[in-house]
Parts: C-alpha cells; sequence; structure tokens
C-alpha cells in the first residue's frame, strides 16, 4: 500500500483571471484568378487562435494535434502571450496575411505569415511583432477613438470606424501601414464595420493588359488587383447601417433600425455574406437580415434579451451565430427555396430562420469567431473537395466576462442529411454528433504564473503589475492532536496560512515571467523590458521583507547589449528558474532569446556565461535540427543575434543534483547545457511540438521528461543526447485516457523520498523496489503512473522484458491502475512541500465569477 499524502487545499491564492474581449482567426487566402498552380506548402489545417483580453494581453493558441493529425482533444492551448502595455486594454482583433500576394492559395497561414493588429478604446492602432512578443508599431487614427477594425478579405486594406464618425482605411500593401483614404463624415460613432464582397476583375480587362504589352513588373503586380472591394456597410450610435462607396468614400444607402422611447439603438455589429446579404445586431436585441442591393429589411428576430454584441458566419455562409450580454448563442439557419415551395409561397421572402440555442457562458459574451472562417466569395471560386475527402467539422470559439473559452461544433444541420454527413469528423473528439444543437462544448480553462517554494514553503502569484506571496503551515505533530483537534489553538480560529507580502511594481508592460529561490531567499520578476531581482528575509517580527539589487538591471544590460547590439535594449526576461541550491539564476531574455547563468553566492550578482544556441536557426532546416552544423560557432564572444528573427524561449528546467540545464523554444528545440563545466553540452532531436512540461527524474537525474500539449510523452537521456531504446514505444504503452484528457499536462511532480531521520521517528524505510510514480496534472484532472525500472509486468511481451527502462502504466500493463482524480478544479499549481505532504492551488471558477457583476436575467413568466 502506498503511504497517504496530507494535502494542502489552498484556495486563499486571490489570482482573478482577465476577462475575454476579443476573438480572431487568421483569414484563409482568396483563389488565385490567373490559373496558376502554386506549390502547395506542407501547414497545419488548423490556424492559431488569438485571444484579447481586457487586461491588454494577446494570447496566441496553436492546434495541438501533431502534423498529420485531424482530431485533438486539447483542441487550441496557449503557444505565446504578448504582453500588454501597461495599463492597456484590447477591443478588436484582425489578423491579415503578411503578403497575400505571393502566398499559395490552398494553404492555411502561420504566425509568420501573419500580422497582428489590435485596438484598445484609444486612438492608437497597434500591430504587433509576433516573433518578438512586442508591439512593432503603432499609428494614430486621426479621428478620434476607434471603437471597430476589419481588414478587408484580401488583407491589402484595414478600415477603422473612429469616434468622429468616419471610416479611414490604411493601406498595407509590401508589410506597409500608412493611411489611404478618409471617408465621408457623419454624426455618429461608427460601432461596427465589415467589408463587402470582392468583385473577381473581368477577364476582358485582364487580357487587355497582356495585348498592350505592359511590362512583367506590371504584371507581376495584378495579383494584387485581381480581387476589388466595391463597398463596406458600418453601424453606427444613430440607430441606422450605411452602406459606402469604397472608391467615392461616401455613403450611398442608409438603413435605419427600430427605436424604443425614444433613444438611440446601437448596430453593435454587422457581417456581410457573398450573396450581399447583410446582418446586423442591436442593442435592442435584435438581428436583421437586409438586402444590399435596395437597402431594405427582409428579416427581423428579437433573438436576445439584451445587446447583441457579436456575430459569427459559418465557413458555408449558411449559418449565422450571435450573442451577446444575455449569455445565448442563437444560430440563425439558410433554407434554400425549392421549386415547389417557390410556387406556392412565391411572395415569402424570408429564407433565414432562428433554428437553436444554447447557454456556455455564465455572463456576457464578447466575441465570438468560427474556424474555417468565412471568406465572402462566389461559390463558383470557392475550392471543391473531392468527393471522398474527410469533412472537418467547423467548430465555433465563443468568449467572455466570465474568462474561459468555449469551442464547440458547429456543423449546419442541413448537411447531416447531405451526403457529406458519412465523412463529418469532430476535430475536438467530444462525441459523433458535430451539430451546434447537440454537440458537447470543450472548455479551454485559464492558467496562472503560481511558484512554489519547498523548504520555505511559500506560494508565490504573480498578477499583471504585481505578486503575492503566502505561506503554508506546517501540519500540526501526532503527538498534539487528540480526537482529530489540536488542543494548542481554538479549531475556529487557526488557520493553516498567512499571507506574508503583496508587492506592487512599476512596470512597462503586464509581468510574463517571475520565479521563487527554494530557499525563499530570492525573488525574480520581469516585465517585457526590465527583470527586477528582490532578496526576501523574515525581521524580527516574523514579517517578510523584500529589498531590491538595483544593481541588478545594469549588470544584466551590459551583457545583453554586447551580445546583441543590433536589437532595442531590453533586460527582460520570459523564463527563470533557479538551482536546486539557489546559488544561482537561469535567465532567458525575452527580446533577444539569450540565457544568462548569474551567479547570487557573491555579494553582488555576476553573469557567469551567456548562451545564444536558440539565436541560431541557420541549422534548423525543414523544421527539422541539423546536428554538426555551425557547431561550436556559437560561443559569447558571436554576435550572430542582429538579423535574424527572434525566437521565445518557453520552458526551462534544472536537474535535481543541479548539473543539467534543459531549455526549449517556440521552434520544438531543446538544448541541454553543463551547470558544472557551464558550457553546451548538446541538442535533443526535435519534437513536433513545443513542450508544454520539462522535468528531470529526481533519482535518475540524467532522464528528461519533456511532455507535448497533446499529451504524448518523450523521453531523453541528456548526457547521451538520444532517446534510450526503452522510451522509443513510451508513447504506445500509455493509456488511452491519459492521452485524451479534455487539458493538456500542465506539470508533473515527484514526491521526495523521506529523510534518514524521517526514517527512524516513523520506522519506515524508504522504498527501494517499489516502481517510481509521478504524478501528472492538469487543469481539471492528475493522476497517478508508475514508471517500473525494471519492466516486470507479466503482460509485457518477451522483447519488452528484456528492455531496461521505465515502463507507463497503461494499455499493454494494467489499465485500472490508473485513476483520473477531477475532484480539484481548475487547478493552478501542485507540487510537494516534503515527503508525504503535497500543496495543491485551485481557484474555483465559483469563486471567481462572485466578483463580477451579477449576470443579466430577465424572468421569462411572472414579473420582478
Amino acid at each position: 500500500m502506498s503511504r497517504p499524502v496530507a494535502v494542502h487545499r489552498c484556495r486563499f491564492v486571490d489570482y482573478t483571471p482577465s476577462p475575454i474581449t476579443a476573438l480572431a482567426f487568421p483569414p484563409l487566402p482568396l483563389p488565385s484568378l490567373k490559373g496558376k498552380k502554386r506549390d502547395r506548402e506542407s501547414k497545419d489545417k488548423f490556424g492559431t487562435l488569438g485571444v484579447g483580453h481586457a487586461n491588454g494581453n494577446i494570447d496566441l493558441l496553436e492546434w495541438t494535434a501533431e502534423e498529420g493529425e485531424i482530431q485533438a482533444s486539447q483542441a487550441w492551448q496557449v503557444r505565446k502571450i504578448l504582453p500588454g502595455p501597461c495599463p492597456s486594454k484590447v477591443d478588436s482583433l484582425a489578423f491579415t496575411l503578411r503578403y497575400p500576394d505571393i502566398f499559395p492559395s490552398d494553404a492555411v497561414p502561420s504566425c509568420s505569415d501573419l500580422r497582428l493588429f489590435s485596438s484598445g478604446g484609444g486612438s492608437e492602432l497597434l500591430e504587433w511583432d509576433i516573433s518578438r512578443s512586442c508591439v512593432r508599431r503603432t499609428i494614430s487614427s486621426q479621428g478620434g477613438a476607434i471603437w471597430s477594425i476589419s481588414a478587408n478579405p484580401a488583407s491589402t486594406l484595414l478600415a477603422l470606424g473612429c469616434e468622429d464618425g468616419s471610416v479611414r482605411l490604411l493601406s498595407l500593401v509590401a508589410d506597409t501601414l500608412q493611411h489611404h483614404r478618409r471617408f465621408d463624415r457623419i454624426k455618429s460613432r461608427i460601432l461596427s464595420i465589415a467589408w463587402g464582397p470582392p468583385t473577381p476583375r473581368p477577364p476582358k480587362q485582364r487580357k487587355a493588359k497582356i495585348d498592350n504589352g505592359t511590362d512583367n513588373d506590371e504584371d507581376s503586380d495584378d495579383d494584387e488587383d485581381e480581387w476589388t472591394d466595391t463597398w463596406l456597410i458600418t453601424g453606427g450610435s444613430d440607430s441606422s447601417l450605411r452602406k459606402w462607396d469604397v472608391a467615392t468614400g461616401r455613403s450611398t444607402d442608409r438603413m435605419g433600425t427600430d427605436k424604443m422611447k425614444g433613444e438611440r439603438t446601437l448596430v453593435w455589429t454587422v457581417g456581410v455574406l457573398a450573396d450581399g446579404t447583410i446582418v446586423s445586431g442591436d442593442s435592442l436585441g435584435t438581428v436583421k437580415f437586409w438586402d444590399s442591393m435596395t437597402c431594405t429589411q427582409t428579416c427581423s428576430y428579437p433573438a436576445h434579451g439584451a445587446d447583441v454584441l457579436c456575430l459569427a458566419i459559418g465557413p458555408e455562409g449558411t449559418s449565422v451565430f450571435s450573442s451577446g450580454v444575455d449569455q445565448k448563442i442563437v444560430l440563425f439557419s439558410y433554407v434554400p427555396t425549392t421549386p415547389e415551395t417557390s410556387s406556392v409561397l412565391s411572395s415569402s421572402p424570408a429564407r433565414w430562420i432562428q433554428s437553436g440555442s444554447r447557454r456556455v457562458h455564465s455572463h456576457d459574451v464578447r466575441c465570438l469567431a468560427v474556424w474555417p472562417p468565412y471568406s465572402p466569395i462566389p461559390s463558383s471560386y470557392k475550392r471543391k473537395s473531392s468527393a471522398n475527402a474527410t469533412y472537418i467539422a467547423p467548430v465555433l470559439a465563443s468568449g467572455g466576462l466570465d474568462m474561459s473559452i468555449v469551442l464547440t461544433p458547429a456543423l449546419p444541420a442541413s448537411m447531416t442529411s447531405s451526403s457529406i454527413a458519412p465523412r463529418v469528423v469532430n476535430p475536438l473528439a467530444t462525441r459523433v454528433t458535430t451539430t451546434f444543437e447537440e454537440s458537447y462544448y470543450r472548455r479551454i480553462a485559464y492558467t496562472a504564473a503560481i511558484c512554489v517554494s519547498r523548504r520555505a514553503r511559500l506560494v508565490a502569484s504573480m498578477h499583471e503589475t504585481g505578486v503575492n506571496i503566502w505561506r503554508v503551515l506546517g501540519i500540526p505533530d501526532s503527538d498534539t492532536i487528540v480526537d482529530g483537534v489540536d488542543p494548542s489553538t481554538d479549531p475556529e480560529t487557526r488557520t493553516s496560512w498567512e499571507k506574508m507580502l503583496e508587492m506592487d511594481l512599476n512596470v512597462r508592460t503586464n509581468l510574463i515571467a517571475s520565479a521563487l529561490s527554494d530557499d525563499g531567499r530570492w525573488l525574480v520578476v520581469s516585465d517585457l523590458y526590465e527583470a527586477k531581482l528582490f532578496e526576501l528575509s523574515f525581521n524580527p517580527a516574523g514579517l517578510l521583507k523584500s529589498s531590491r539589487v538595483r544593481t541588478f538591471a545594469s549588470i544584466l544590460e551590459n551583457r545583453i547589449t554586447a551580445q546583441s547590439s543590433q536589437n532595442p535594449v531590453s533586460t527582460g526576461g520570459s523564463s527563470f528558474t533557479f538551482t536546486p541550491d539557489s546559488s544561482k539564476l537561469i535567465m532567458a531574455s525575452a527580446i533577444t532569446s539569450l540565457i544568462l547563468v548569474i551567479d547570487l553566492s557573491s555579494e553582488v550578482p555576476t553573469v557567469l556565461r551567456t548562451f545564444n544556441q536558440h539565436c541560431n536557426t541557420r541549422s534548423f532546416t525543414s523544421g527539422r535540427m541539423v546536428r554538426g552544423v555551425n557547431k561550436g560557432a556559437l560561443d559569447e564572444g558571436e554576435q550572430s543575434v542582429g538579423g535574424i528573427d527572434p525566437v521565445t524561449i518557453m520552458k526551462m528546467v534544472v536537474s535535481p543534483d543541479g548539473q543539467w540545464l534543459a531549455t526549449s523554444d517556440d521552434l520544438c528545440r531543446i538544448f541541454i547545457f553543463n551547470l558544472d563545466s557551464i558550457q553546451h553540452h548538446t541538442t535533443l532531436p526535435t519534437l513536433p511540438l513545443p513542450p508544454s512540461v520539462l522535468v528531470f527524474l529526481p533519482d535518475n537525474p540524467q532522464i528528461l521528461l519533456a511532455v507535448l500539449p497533446n499529451n504524448t510523452i518523450h523521453i531523453f537521456h541528456v548526457e547521451h543526447g538520444e532517446v534510450p531504446t526503452w522510451g522509443r514505444e513510451f508513447n504506445s504503452r500509455l493509456p488511452k485516457q491519459f492521452l485524451n484528457a479534455p487539458d493538456p499536462v500542465i506539470g508533473v511532480a515527484f514526491e521526495p523520498l523521506p529523510s534518514p531521520s524521517d526514517d527512524e521517528m516513523t520506522g519506515i524505510a524508504p522504498p527501494s523496489t517499489k516502481p517510481k510514480e509521478a504524478i501528472f496534472w492538469g487543469s481539471s484532472w492528475l493522476c497517478k503512473l508508475e514508471l517500473d525500472w525494471e519492466g516486470k509486468y507479466t503482460d509485457q511481451s518477451r522483447k519488452r522484458r528484456r528492455q531496461t527502462g521505465p515502463v507507463a502504466v497503461g494499455e499493454m500493463a494494467s489499465e485500472r491502475k490508473l485513476r483520473m482524480v477531477t475532484n480539484y478544479r481548475p487547478m493552478l499549481a501542485l507540487d510537494f512541500l516534503g515527503p508525504g505532504e503535497l500543496v495543491l492551488v485551485e481557484r474555483p471558477l465559483a469563486d471567481v465569477l462572485s466578483k463580477l457583476p451579477p449576470a443579466f436575467f430577465k424572468p421569462k413568466y411572472g414579473q420582478t
């Protein structure tokens, strides 16, 4: 029998995630009209999901399935966080293609192919540098606060809806950002904006240019003019929609909405379909459909009890989703008119019906997005899938004030009775049913930056501008407990924790990383531009005091500037970790992607060595790391950072004996450094995905476990720099229940062995022949996997018996031993304070929602 473990179930951490205010998927390129066959690139079938928060941060989520796989139980997970300026917020997000004229028309863009724009209620439009996780440039709207932004389908223009009642167009050609045109001004705010369907240039015009003998240079520029934008639609604060001519910048038509009690109706959201149908949602809770040719209303549905804040159009253009303050997502479906129906009911113009609704959020829904995104082009120009090709069901992403993203399969009901139905696949792997009304949704849990100091029994939580530290008190001795009661203190007043320190810092951006040493002496926090080191100590009264090391910033600035003179000076860090003896601090610089080994044992912190292996992308080819290329060329004196797109160092871990350091970046590379000799040791084989967890085995510090976002585990022998023979089939022995967990693995914890003094008191000998147990945990689950070093399971084949190495309890062993514990959720941190003592930090959603204003509620019957 295993020993019982005392669990400190910590709910005192007052971490509050930020509400979700914007969602965006990247656009798909428009088809080429020239008929050229372009090379098909091997891209993922799912694009990046951008999530904007009320605190100014932007999360970039990537699909967790490996290349060639369609389904992923973990769906989209956070790959990178872009810290927002402090203070700021995000109201609108928009992705565009960086070079749409040369991008393959049949490929899905990745982050390197995209440009990201955001606005936060001010007059500045921000363009983000995704590779560096910082703001690339800003431009003023010249018209006051920006209420809405929208990019045209060709990714060449960006429209801004401004406070002064004007629409401004920004040119995005050739990776630029400059003002292009200002439309006529009206006496109303432009609250929402959407582009009309692009029109292809007539073939006669294209042939005329060729017959006239135009130059090759002019021919090369024809791609950007293959599709032209003729009009766009805006929703204002004056109870109306307006249709604008893009060529002249003038309003051609005005469509009035309903009013109530003499107040103006606010048109919060608009959308346009390929046939020119306009969809609008307003502050009365009404969703209206309009004819763009006559600019008249075709149908109206009072679908919501309060403001409609967002709309999303399905990829086929036959479904429209709306949501808002009343937390309800409503589905509108397009019903085509059959010949029999048209002869009998020829006077009925309504082709859209309200077909369903769901409530998957507890508070206001601020944004909706659908993958694949909708392209408002004529059906004749859309790519036709083959007859036997698998059809991936579209996914609806929604977010709002309840701080969580909900993913719902949203297959139109009309496709369930078509020939496509047998070929439909649910990418979320929740269940076979994929229609919006009947499918199971998946919720992406929020996470937090929590640090645990084992020896000092401290728990640190990082928020936007500061850090809070608590101390977990010890467990009472068994001699002092009588009948389950500790007589030394009052049971009603006794607490098992105390708050030690609150820190509010002066930062330029939101904090991005923090770390707490194991002995509780050092605390390091950083925003994008500056890292701050604090020395913690207890005064005679038992209070925790912090003292900032003022020379730390200048020491880092001198070393980082010498290594990368072409980059902006930044001493911020993207990741930190301490050695087990707390004598060294390992820092990963945020913008320059350097690894700094800092000695803290002397009076003044000293940088022992700087590694820039992550800056070398010359040996990275076709997504794989090539060994032996430029080996030894990246020493301390090399200046190879400038001119190379930077990478983000995501994870760092030090082995329990303090000898090995493993670092990983967003290019799926893992580098191993020897901290005894302070030099680069080897580079591990490239992984299919960037690892979400790196951990060394405590009883064999040369073995590294790398857990990917899809819950697969890769094992490496860091000294040899290769995968052990027994680790090559490790994932095939993992239980399906573990691989199909709805949340990815966030951490791995090993229980420390009791010291000899503890054994003498308890009389329990340390387990020598028992398999090593590891606790893998995610946001909503935890489980214990046994690692058998001798491989003595009876169900194994003879070949596997001869292999030496840990064997997971799975399908090849005994899957009944795996138990998924779901009593704690959502978990933010889990670690052992000592033998038989576990600290578990959770932040229940009910506690988070209790701090929000009451949700909208309108009784259906009776009066209140």
